[in-house]
């Protein structure tokens, strides 16, 4: 799509996987961190969320967490959540399972921090944009 060009849509996102070694943990953390309920619950295959796009979480049992900001094991995706108090939700991941990641390497105004979740992959808490 070019700026400011109505594309064809061809299709919709449904679902965003994540690979790791425990699909119900890894779900569970994100139902506490969005709020959002599991909805499917396999020994493989675990999903998030009742509307679309849902996070699904699947088994892998090699699965290598990402290094972050390591280019040897660069992130392959990356998950940012907007929260309207980043100290008390600092805490509520940190309990849930999370961990912080390269602190020097967050936003200098603190409008952002990264975490690892339990299974490795990054994701980011930021203040919500004002008017959204």
């Amino acid at each position: 799509m070019l700026l400011g060009r109505v594309q064809t849509m061809i299709g919709r996102l449904h679902t965003i996987a994540l690979d790791c070694p425990d699909p119900g943990a890894l779900a569970d953390f994100y139902a506490e961190l969005l709020g959002l309920p599991v909805t499917k619950r396999e020994e493989h295959w675990v999903v998030v969320g009742e509307e679309w796009p849902r996070l699904a979480f699947q088994h892998a049992p090699d699965h290598k967490a990402p290094a972050w900001p390591d280019p040897e094991r660069p992130q392959q995706a990356h998950l940012d959540v907007w929260v309207e108090d980043i100290e008390a939700a600092e805490e509520r991941v940190l309990a849930l399972g999370a961990r912080r990641l390269a602190v020097a390497e967050d936003d200098p105004r603190d409008l952002f921090r990264v975490y690892a979740d339990p299974a490795g992959h990054p994701f980011c808490l930021e203040y919500a944009a004002e008017g959204v």
